[in-house]
């Protein structure tokens, strides 16, 4: 039997982003990538893995062959937000197996640019076929089905509204830390609640920013890590699931499929969640934060709420920091944003944090991080944990 290889983050970046009005997709997807290769300091022909999704009629085929690449190995799988971390363990899987040496994961969105111009109307819409047919007729958009999963979680356990309220507040505390983020200018629970109401019980700041930008990460075989120019950031599990393909399919409105799929990543990481100094979750919206703290063990189910009003998310003083960056309730959000989350934890782990840089309590940097997208409407889940030992 051949031994499995160790398998590394050593490139992470992101495009421009925010506010991007003169660039293409494949514009962002290549200025990512470039800098995610020059960030790991290795040179594009030990690329023979590409994963991408969301872009083209062939995805990944065009966005390759727009990036110059010829990989013999491929993932196009497309679960929503979720999207990358699963690639992430694709990928992963595939190195430590010997079929790549050298994988590319790449995203680049202008959503909101689209917005503006007029090539796309604000709604997102997946269609009528298949199981969507059945709740289409009743209006169901994609926020009105997270906003119907919080009610639940609020009649079910008590969470207040003021609690999912802290998450935005935490989120835009962490945001006015770093530089790139969208929005930064501090906000309160009390603002959160008077804003617009969007799909009860969110109002707007409940829910994430519009914004354009790309990403990309650079995952290689433990062999290779002598010839870059950062120190590498060990994929050490990672756990995938899909849930229901319809909101009437879904069991519990108040467990995400990040129950099974941060379970599985522990597992397969040999450690605890306790052990976590940094978390990247995905936040479409505040309730999504909470729930997925809750099925990722940070905290016991019904018990979010109180978990995160004690400031525990924020960068400065909290027990675990959470979207480091602002998330995509300040940061940015250009639609499927699980890339963004793998490129935060990296950037902490390494110590590129800046003015939001974690620190453990005697002073060190952080050795452990979970990134944890979610896709759909609850969907699918996707959970890595990453480490520097």
């Amino acid at each position: 039997m051949v031994a499995r290889r160790k398998v590394a983050v050593v490139g992470a970046a992101l495009s421009d982003c925010g506010r991007v009005d003169d660039a293409t997709p494949y514009a962002l997807h290549a200025q990512a990538a470039r800098r995610a290769l020059a960030d790991a300091g290795l040179d594009r022909t030990l690329i023979d893995g590409f994963a991408s999704a969301g872009l083209g009629t062939l995805a990944p085929v065009e966005v390759a062959a727009y990036l110059g690449l010829r990989p013999t190995w491929v993932d196009s799988t497309s679960v929503g937000g979720s999207t990358w971390e699963v690639m992430a363990a694709h990928a992963a899987d595939a190195i430590a197996a010997g079929h790549a040496r050298a994988v590319l994961l790449v995203y680049g969105s202008t959503a909101r640019a689209d917005v503006r111009a007029g090539r796309r109307t604000g709604t997102l819409s997946f269609g009528t076929r298949g199981p969507l047919q059945f709740e289409v007729p009743y209006g169901h958009t994609l926020i009105a089905k997270y906003a119907m999963a919080a009610r639940r979680h609020m009649i079910e356990y008590g969470t207040t509204i003021e609690q999912l309220a802290e998450v935005a507040v935490q989120a835009r505390a962490n945001a006015a830390l770093n530089p790139e983020a969208m929005f930064r200018t501090p906000v309160t629970v009390d603002e959160v609640l008077a804003g617009p109401m969007i799909a009860d019980p969110f109002t707007k700041l409940h829910c994430c920013v519009r914004s354009d930008g790309g990403a990309a990460v650079l995952l290689v075989a433990e062999e290779y890590i002598r010839d870059c120019r950062t120190s590498p950031v060990w994929v050490l599990g990672a756990g995938e699931c899909v849930s229901h393909a319809a909101l009437s399919e879904w069991p519990d409105f108040t467990v995400s499929p990040a129950a099974v799929s941060g379970r599985l990543a522990f597992e397969r990481a040999g450690v605890r969640p306790s052990e976590i100094d940094v978390a990247e979750i995905y936040d479409a919206f505040t309730y999504m934060t909470l729930v997925t703290l809750e099925d990722l063990g940070f905290c016991a189910k019904g018990e979010g709420g109180a978990f995160v009003e004690k400031g525990r998310l924020r960068v400065e003083g909290g027990e675990l920091p959470v979207n480091t960056d602002g998330g995509g309730l300040s940061a940015q959000h250009p639609g499927m944003r699980g890339l963004f989350l793998l490129v935060e934890a990296v950037r902490q782990l390494r110590g590129e944090g800046g003015e939001r840089q974690v620190r453990r309590g005697d002073g060190t940097l952080p050795r452990l991080a979970v990134a944890s997208g979610t896709g759909g409407w609850f969907c699918s889940s996707g959970t890595v944990v990453l480490g520097t030992g």
